[in-house]
């Protein structure tokens, strides 16, 4: 990353009326927030410099958060209409970062809360349900196009040796969705047409690369075209009607701009050296407005200015945008000429024209310097320090444009919305087509325009420090502050208030604050006007000549001055605050004491009615608590005194425990396991499942039962009996056919049983022979879903994660989930130790090291729940019918 882009919070405040400022897209976070007396605008210009995010991000990060929101927030129907599955890692652009964000089960709360909020915000805020719906259909659409797969057709086909869509599926999707014919679709991104000086029209077929390019430049442009309606349409909505300044007063607009950005790079290239110009340009103005400030306000109060040497880096500017010779004209030249012209060439063209350049350096004019390599870098002497660039990849990046085709095809959509964003794409398909501006020009552009506008306003500016390089709250790199504190302006701003007055004060304010310091201004003066007053003031105390008279102001010179009056201020404050508090202390505290000895007479007779009252009620309410078989369950507690509070606690706790005893010594002992495993369950799932079993009777054990396993119940009872003289367990708390998947991704029916001592897996198919046995004291816990689901994942110390779903059940589709759970739960709580139970619809699991997914999905046509496997997860599809 490079040392100087800083932070920069601008505000500049302006007298017309209500405007957006522009800002360029110096990072993917630039944009520029302008407040009015009746609301928030939003305008953004960024170039396709911040929008590259869509396709690729860096190390640890993630796309633009609204991919992941929609996935992960919108419902089951809301998907299956925009053809899309809820797992990020299925598409190419959300892929990097489907599992960033702590943990899985964090990121989908997250990203869920948060897709509601936004989808309530733009209802809120003025957006229409059609508009809402066409945003998500266009955020779908971009992440089809991002799985469009080019391939090349035999020679022999259908289509002669073109080009084809690997999965033309997709295409259908991106036109069904943008609202656009499917083979309008198809031929712009297998081709373009180009119009000719006489009108003829060209159809150009693309190659692989051409393709992908092309499709990557289209993602980008829509996903910056949306982001740009956006924010006009939320400055339409809050744009002021019919408001007229004479009338209703003066507007005052804000405006804040970030181009710091949360893009770290590890090699400087096109992106920061665009972020580096716009840093060069704003530290310019900055310079220029803190020097034009104080001598206007020198020659308004009518004291003489003295000029100031500052460092000028507008030779560093006319490096970058000089017509015909700057690096941004010499890159432009590349990117238009025909030909291989390489980043290699390109940094030749720069050594030519700038080789005696003071603030330009590369290898080939330098080849002592080893920190630069050959035909790659070259380096620029910033204001804030020296900067090396790689050329690498600065042409395609500048030469980062959209196809016509894909402009037309966007604005003969039928969808209102999206055709709204595309107004240049009305121009005829006959007509020739202009060369677009390149990135680097927008964004001079866009910078030329944001400097004229600061520079018009009156600016009220904050510079923003960054602490620490590791993004750790609470740490300070002293060495780093030092550094921005130097790039930032800061000591020019300095130098320029020594070689004045650093403090300046309008008379009736330093009088306010200093004139018990001297007898002539305390308590009101009697001079001729507040000036004179000051003087005499400071003739007292014999600093006038630290000092400079101005029309309104007091101008001080030294900090010493101020400090000197501030102690004279000190030593006096205390002996006249000590005198007033003594007479207002005295009084408050006879107020005080009379409205005390009312206060505490009512409050100890209303206390104790209140608490004659409650206990009364009480003994009355329960009365009849002893009655068969309900024993006072329907009774409710009367809301007691606060004073009672406690003791009603205590009375609620014992009548509790009263309550349960009654009622448990009247169940048999038989029942008495079932009711502790419903109890177990009931603390693990209550409110995260929809539904565990509790209305119906456990049986636990049900391979033995004739009714869910009524061919091999006895093979079962052969090998239970065996396993029990083996292992010597006491009690089978539960057993049931599974379906399996494993670390293979092979799927097979098992049987699995839950002992006291161990966890078996059985194979039916053989005699219920023994695959696996798990020593019950190394299973740590399991993972389940909220649904009606029966999957089941098991986690045991030292063992593969065990990945099942109940089945084979009578009646079908039982839910034994939570039978599973609370029979597990309540044996381990009788041993003392902890078992972790979570339910959560996309569970982690480990095997063999192996991280992977799980996930469930409905299907009605699902006849027999199975398990579907990919390279990086599992899915249940479950019969939802």
């Amino acid at each position: 990353m490079c040392c100087s882009s800083p932070p920069v919070c601008w505000k500049p405040l302006a007298t017309p009326a209500p405007i957006a400022i522009t800002t360029p897209a110096a990072s993917a976070s630039t944009w520029i927030s302008t407040s009015t007396s009746r609301g928030t605008l939003l305008e953004d210009t960024s170039t396709a410099i911040c929008w590259r995010r869509v396709l690729k991000q860096h190390v640890g990060e993630r796309n633009f958060h609204a991919f992941y929101q929609l996935l992960r927030g919108s419902d089951d129907q809301a998907l299956q209409g925009l053809h899309l599955e809820r797992n990020p890692a299925v598409y190419n652009f959300t892929r990097q970062g489907a599992g960033l964000n702590m943990g899985v089960h964090n990121a989908l709360d997250s990203d869920e809360k948060n897709h509601q909020a936004v989808t309530e915000a733009m209802r809120v805020i003025g957006f229409s349900p059609e508009e809402v719906e066409s945003i998500h259909r266009i955020l779908a659409a971009i992440l089809h196009l991002g799985n469009i797969e080019f391939v090349e057709t035999e020679e022999d086909g259908p289509q002669k040796g073109g080009l084809a869509v690997a999965e033309e599926a997709l295409v259908g999707y991106v036109a069904e969705l943008t609202a656009t014919p499917r083979d309008l679709v198809l031929r712009t991104l297998l081709a373009r047409t180009v119009a000719s000086g006489g009108r003829e029209l060209i159809e150009k077929g693309h190659t692989v690369a051409e393709a992908s390019y092309a499709r990557d430049a289209c993602a980008k442009a829509v996903y910056q075209r949306l982001f740009e309606w956006v924010v006009d349409r939320i400055n339409g909505i809050m744009e002021p009607r019919g408001r007229d300044p004479r009338r209703d007063g003066k507007d005052t607009v804000i405006g804040v701009l970030d181009i710091y950005g949360f893009e770290v790079f590890p090699v400087n290239s096109f992106e920061q050296f665009c972020i580096n110009y716009c840093n060069e340009k704003l530290q310019q103005l900055f310079i220029q407005l803190i020097l034009k400030q104080e001598q206007e306000e020198y020659e308004r109060e009518g004291i003489a200015w003295q000029s100031v040497e500052y460092f000028n880096n507008a030779t560093i500017v006319e490096l970058v945008e000089r017509p015909h010779r700057g690096i941004l004209a010499v890159l432009d030249e590349a990117c238009s000429t025909a030909g291989p012209i390489t980043d290699r060439i390109f940094l030749q063209t720069l050594d030519t024209h700038h080789r005696h350049h003071p603030h330009y350096s590369s290898r080939q004019l330098c080849p002592t310097d080893k920190t630069m390599e050959f035909g790659r870098d070259f380096r620029i002497k910033h204001y804030a320090g020296d900067v090396t660039y790689s050329v690498e990849g600065f042409i395609d990046k500048n030469r980062d444009s959209l196809f016509q085709d894909f402009k037309r095809l966007l604005y003969n959509s039928t969808d209102p919305t999206l055709r709204a964003m595309w107004p240049d794409g009305q121009q005829d398909i006959t007509e020739v087509t202009k060369r677009p501006l390149t990135a680097g020009t927008l964004f001079k552009n866009s910078m030329v325009a944001l400097v004229e506008n600061l520079a018009s306003k009156e600016p009220f500016y904050v510079r923003c420090i960054k602490p620490n390089e590791d993004k750790v709250a609470g740490r300070f790199d002293e060495a780093h502050c030092r550094h921005q504190v130097s790039y930032l302006g800061l000591l020019e701003n300095v130098r320029v208030r020594r070689a004045g007055f650093a403090s300046r004060q309008p008379y009736p304010r330093f009088l306010l604050r200093y004139k018990m310091t001297c007898e002539y201004t305390w308590p009101n003066h009697l001079l001729g006007s507040d000036r004179e007053a000051v003087s005499a003031l400071l003739e007292q105390h014999g600093l006038q000549g630290d000092v400079a008279f101005g029309h309104s102001k007091l101008f001080v010179r030294s900090p010493r001055t101020l400090v000197t009056l501030e102690q004279s201020r000190a030593r006096l404050i205390p002996v006249i605050v000590l005198l007033l508090q003594k007479a207002w202390r005295g009084t408050l505290a006879r107020w005080r004491c009379r409205r005390l000895r009312a206060i505490y007479t009512i409050m100890r007779w209303f206390r104790r009615h209140k608490v004659r009252a409650h206990l009364t009620d009480l003994q009355r309410r329960f009365q009849a608590a002893r009655q068969p078989p309900l024993y006072g369950r329907d009774l409710v507690w009367p809301r007691p005194p606060a004073v009672l509070q406690p003791f009603q606690d205590t009375c609620h706790a014992l009548f509790s425990r009263w309550r349960a005893r009654q009622l448990v010594k009247n169940i048999p002992p038989s029942d008495m396991t079932q009711i502790k495993a419903k109890v177990a369950a009931m603390g693990a799932l209550q409110g995260l499942r929809q539904d565990w079993g509790c209305q119906r009777a456990w049986a636990r054990d049900y391979l033995s039962s004739g009714t869910d396993n009524p061919t091999a119940s006895h093979l079962f009872a052969e090998q239970l009996k065996a396993l029990r003289e083996k292992d010597g367990f006491g009690t089978v708390l539960f057993s049931s056919h599974v379906r399996k998947v494993n670390r293979f991704r092979k799927r097979r029916d098992r049987a699995l049983l839950l002992t006291d001592r161990h966890l078996y897996k059985l194979e039916p198919g053989r005699q219920y022979r023994v695959m696996r046995a798990v020593p019950l004291d190394a299973v740590t816990g399991l993972s389940v879903t909220s649904g009606r689901d029966q999957l089941v994942v098991l986690h045991a110390r030292g063992y593969d994660d065990l990945v099942v779903c109940l089945h084979r059940s009578q009646p079908p589709l039982d839910n034994r989930v939570g039978e599973l759970v609370g029979m597990l739960a309540a044996h381990c709580q009788g041993e003392g130790r902890a078992l972790e139970v979570r339910v959560s619809d996309c569970i982690p699991l480990s095997q063999r090291g192996a991280r992977r997914l799980i996930s469930v999905e409905p299907r009605p046509e699902q006849p027999e729940p199975d398990f579907r496997c990919n390279r990086s997860a599992f899915t249940l599809l479950w019969p939802s019918h």
